[in-house]
Parts: structure tokens; C-alpha cells; sequence
């Protein structure tokens, strides 16, 4: 048996996994990603970086909200390389077209999208989109970017220990299940950054809402496929994301 790698390659692996930056690192071993699962917060807040700084650029340089707000989106998109939006729209697909188990998870295999994965698409975007021009100003837009990528990410650590893979092979099968140790701090990262970046009231009710949306959408996959996917995983984030973000523009 090969050694575990250390935290500094574990964090590694969940940018790996996250995001399609060039780490350097090996392609994770079975159950790597799983003992990577504390580290989904932090990156997630990178990524969330990353969109925070293309939403302030274009705010100095005099872009209206709903400029600015797509592309903090694009700028996310192009760190991830559109990972999770892909696994949304192929649930969508599979969920929606798939007449059982099997007819489900042969469509979420084809690369092609169909009308159930455009139309999660849009939605996914249109919300995004419209919550983060609602924010208004940079610093709030910017913290809610943070805060909304960290806190989805984090909550795809107790997804992942409470769904089984529901292929024997696949992203979900090689994860593995992640730790209580690993789960807890997941979300004690995903919880502080949410709270610090949107206060405690407003942080702790955007990350409860996240957490019931994601319950469901876990739900919903137990009943439809028996279990997750990496596709199904990347849905996960999407709803969380987008909850996040609502609660972040709420008034």
C-alpha cells in the first residue's frame, strides 16, 4: 500500500479535482479525494477569489452590475473549466429523460446535452447571474463569490458520506467516503468563511439554506440512481452555489 500523501498534497488533489489549474500532481489514487475533503473549502474560496477580482476589475473600470456579474461568472467557469456546470446539466439530463436507474446513468454518461441539461444551464446561470447583480456593490458581490463557492464546496463532503457511488467504476466509485475528522472540518471551513465573509446572520442562514437544498438534491438522487456521480456531485455544488448567492442578495 502506497503511502498517504501529505496535506500539502492533499490540498493539491482537491484543486485537482475542483478545478482544472495545472497543480503538478499525480492523478489521485482510490480514496485520495475523499481524504482531500477538508481541503473543498479552501479551494472553493479560491475559486470564489478568482471570480471576487474579475467582478472588481470590471466595477473600477466603470461596468454596470450586470457586466460585472457575468463576468465574475466567466472567471469562474475558466478556473473550474466549467466541471460542475457540465455535472449539472448531465443530471438534469439523466434525471429528467431517464425512464429508470439504468436509462439515467447511461444518459448522464453521453457527452451530448440535451434539453433538461440547456435549460439547468440557463437557470443555473440566470440565478447566479441576477442574484449577483442585485448585490450592488463590489465588496458585498465580491465576499457573497467567496463565501457562496466555499460553502457549496464544503457541503459536498457530507454528501459524499451520505450517498453511496452509484456506479462501481467512475469519479464517485475512485472518490471514496471522506472521514467524520475530514467531513467536520470541511465544514468548519466552509462555515467561517461563509460567516466571516457574510456575517453570522446572514452566513449562517445562507449556509443552512445551501445544506437543505443539497439534502434534497441528495434525496432526490437516492430515489433516482441509487446514490452519486462525480456529475451528481458537481449538481450538488451548483444548487448550493446558487441558494448562497440568493440568500447573500436578499434584502
Amino acid at each position: 500500500m502506497e503511502p498517504e500523501r501529505g496535506i500539502f498534497a492533499q490540498f493539491l488533489v482537491a484543486t485537482a479535482v475542483l478545478t482544472r489549474v495545472p497543480v503538478g500532481i499525480a492523478p489521485p489514487r482510490h480514496g485520495e479525494v475523499a481524504r482531500a475533503a477538508w481541503a473543498f473549502a479552501p479551494v472553493g474560496a479560491g475559486i470564489g477569489g478568482v471570480a471576487a477580482a474579475a467582478w472588481v476589475a470590471a466595477a473600477l473600470l466603470g461596468c454596470g452590475a450586470a457586466v460585472s456579474a457575468l463576468l465574475a461568472l466567466l472567471a469562474a467557469i475558466a478556473a473550474t473549466g466549467a466541471l460542475h456546470e457540465d455535472g449539472l446539466a448531465d443530471t438534469a439530463d439523466g434525471f429528467g429523460g431517464g425512464r429508470d436507474r439504468a436509462e439515467r446513468l447511461r444518459i448522464m454518461r453521453d457527452s451530448r446535452h440535451g434539453t433538461y441539461g440547456v435549460l439547468a444551464l440557463v437557470l443555473s446561470l440566470a440565478l447566479r447571474g441576477a442574484a449577483l447583480a442585485a448585490l450592488g456593490d463590489a465588496l458585498h458581490a465580491a465576499l457573497a463569490l467567496i463565501a457562496a463557492h466555499a460553502g457549496s464546496r464544503a457541503l459536498l463532503a457530507p454528501a459524499m458520506r451520505a450517498l453511496s457511488p452509484a456506479r462501481a467504476d467512475g469519479l464517485g466509485a475512485a472518490a471514496g467516503t471522506p472521514s467524520r475528522p475530514r467531513t467536520a472540518v470541511a465544514l468548519a471551513g466552509g462555515t467561517a468563511i461563509a460567516l466571516g465573509c457574510l456575517g453570522p446572520t446572514q452566513g449562517a442562514a445562507a449556509l443552512a439554506l445551501a445544506a437543505l437544498a443539497v439534502a434534497a438534491a441528495a434525496a432526490l438522487a437516492r430515489r433516482q440512481i441509487g446514490g452519486y456521480t462525480g456529475d451528481v456531485l458537481g449538481a450538488f455544488q451548483q444548487v448550493g452555489e446558487i441558494v448562497m448567492l440568493l440568500v447573500a442578495a436578499a434584502r
